[in-house]
């Protein structure tokens, strides 16, 4: 987890759980595989916290020592469990293979522990209650740690969570905006005058490649308060903001294009240079696209421009690949070629070096085609790497035919 090549996805899962609980999550870590280092962050972490829960580790290989870590921190011991063993081996029986030795150190539990069966791997996870509060041990692999922690977890962190507090839990809820059109400092400048006159909710404006997020996240005594307190501030902003606001509920600008389409029983055709698919990527992760999405062209050479969207060879030799004219022949061609109510072009320069239009690095032009007709706009980012040019121009089109959607 520590090497770019890794995402952490297990934090937020258990977050959003703990938060709908009444837990606030005040502190995240990502430790090495080392014995030293991970025993000292477990016993920092118990002193600090009632909750501690740790993903992975939990494996039969010399580098998962998450158990070793828990005991050493917790001064236990660790038995071996001769039920869990059997578990693991009849698994691999299963699949017609023999259990290697070194699948046994799986079977090791801390003293006290409570064991948390693992319907979808060989790595069980353990609960230990320490000092009035609970160390929790989960599988790294995201479909066994959710799995574990819906099915076991959560009731137990439920009754915890009221024997610690006396009482019901508080409630944690949140509020997600996404915006678009705007810069992460005009968007703080809109909206400072009004999150700053509270203290709950807690405000966070994210930025990711021209999308723009805001999280309202309000603690209050119950559920019906924190929405209702969600509510007054969302309005607020919703006022300053209007149109420039997609979604309220934490779609994404591809899901809301989407439902948009099949509301007006449309579709949708793409065609694209200098993104590459990527905007095709993003269109067609939304669950049930095909009612909407027809397809696309990935047209990166001239020659595809021309073969596949019937843009003028004359046209490319006049103005050239990254110009207006080729993003609207792209947009109508694509619209053309599959019969789709609106189709989106992009063609740009990502960079790293000028291409031989001569179009700097940065530029971008988009084309939409519809019933009414073809526009094109284009944007300039300077000074971008080709990653954050590809995805800002993915953006921008998605932006567009929201708006001409919703005109």
């Amino acid at each position: 987890m520590l090497t770019h090549k890794r995402v952490d996805t297990n934090s937020l899962f258990i977050t959003e759980h703990l938060n709908n609980l009444g837990v606030e999550v005040t502190a995240k870590h990502v430790i090495g595989d080392e014995i030293e280092r991970l025993t000292g962050a477990i016993r920092s972490a118990i002193d600090a916290a009632q909750f501690v829960i740790l993903s992975g580790g939990l494996g039969p290989t010399e580098d998962d020592l998450t158990r070793d870590a828990v005991a050493a921190a917790l001064n236990r011991r660790q038995i071996f469990n001769q039920a869990i063993s059997d578990g693991i081996e009849q698994r691999f029986r299963t699949m017609n293979r023999v259990m290697p030795e070194i699948n046994r150190r799986q079977a090791m539990v801390i003293e006290g522990a409570h064991i948390l069966a693992n319907d979808c791997g060989t790595a069980s996870g353990q609960w230990i209650e320490e000092r009035g509060g609970v160390v929790v041990m989960l599988p790294g692999p995201p479909h066994e740690l959710k799995s574990m922690f819906t099915r076991q977890c959560l009731p137990r962190l439920e009754r915890a969570v009221r024997s610690i507090t006396g009482g019901p839990p508080n409630a944690i809820r949140t509020l997600e905006l996404r915006i678009c059109g705007m810069s992460e400092s005009e968007l703080d400048q809109a909206i400072a005058p009004i999150y700053k006159q509270y203290e709950n909710p807690a405000t966070t404006i994210l930025a990711h490649n021209s999308d723009m997020q805001v999280h309202l996240r309000a603690r209050c005594a119950t559920e019906r308060d924190a929405g209702m307190l969600l509510a007054e501030v969302g309005a607020k902003i919703d006022a300053v903001l209007g149109d420039r606001i997609y979604s309220r509920n934490g779609d994404p600008l591809e899901a809301v294009v989407g439902h948009l389409l099949e509301r007006q029983h449309a579709t949708l055709a793409i065609a694209e240079s200098a993104t590459g698919g990527g905007l095709g990527e993003r269109i067609s992760s939304v669950p049930g696209c095909s009612a909407w999405f027809l397809g696309g062209f990935v047209t990166y050479t001239n020659r595809m421009k021309i073969e596949l969207l019937d843009v003028p060879a004359d046209l490319l030799l006049r103005k050239g690949s990254v110009s207006a004219d080729t993003a609207a022949a792209m947009a109508a061609g694509a619209r053309r070629r599959t019969g789709a109510t609106w189709a989106v072009s992009i063609t740009g320069n990502a960079g790293p070096t000028v291409d031989g239009d001569q179009a700097p690095v940065g530029m971008v032009h988009v084309g939409i085609s519809g019933p009414a007709g073809t526009e094109t706009w284009h944007r300039h980012w300077p000074a971008s790497d080709r990653a954050r040019v590809r995805a800002f121009a993915a953006q921008m089109a998605l932006d567009l035919l929201h708006r001409k959607l919703k005109q």
